[in-house]
């Protein structure tokens, strides 16, 4: 994830900057794409929440997990009221950061909400990643770990 977000700063949902790279350093990482003026997104947002609550925010050994919000929105306000109201305690690129539409198109978004689990370096394990988390739940962390080789990395 250094590759694509090296050098920029996220946010979270209080307002807080965070490098990128420290964030993600030796992580799987889910490009959340959605808005909240989406039905879908917001019906989305709350399983994705509870998905990153059991494998992050709860466990007992946290996953090597970050999602990465990609507003859709209209407005800054709007994004962070999204953020504060329904989101988990990912981070999200800023609202004015132009760097969001070239994500969407870099990973083809013409949907939303769309989730992309990438590796490290920005390669596509899935662009599925709602559709699986909906049919699989936690099962599907793994394989994404072992398709980032995300094991591998912490070793060494």
């Amino acid at each position: 994830m250094v590759d694509i977000l090296g050098g920029r700063h996220l946010v979270t949902r209080k307002g807080a900057a965070v490098e990128a790279e420290a964030a993600l350093q030796n992580k799987v990482v889910a490009l959340y794409f959605a808005a909240a003026r989406c039905g879908p997104s917001r019906d989305f947002t709350q399983l994705l929440c509870d998905f990153y609550t059991a494998l992050v925010a709860e466990a007992r050994r946290p996953a090597p997990f970050e999602v990465v919000f990609v507003s859709a929105d209209d407005s800054s306000q709007e994004m962070l009221n999204f953020m504060r109201e329904l989101h988990g305690t990912w981070l999200a690129l800023p609202f004015h950061d132009p760097y969001r539409h070239e994500l969407r198109k870099r990973y083809n978004v013409t949907a939303i909400p769309k989730l992309v689990i990438v590796k490290q370096n920005g390669e596509v394990i899935t662009n599925k990643g709602r559709k699986q988390i909906r049919e699989r739940g936690l099962a599907c962390f793994q394989d994404w770990a072992e398709a980032a080789d995300i094991f591998q990395n912490l070793c060494g």
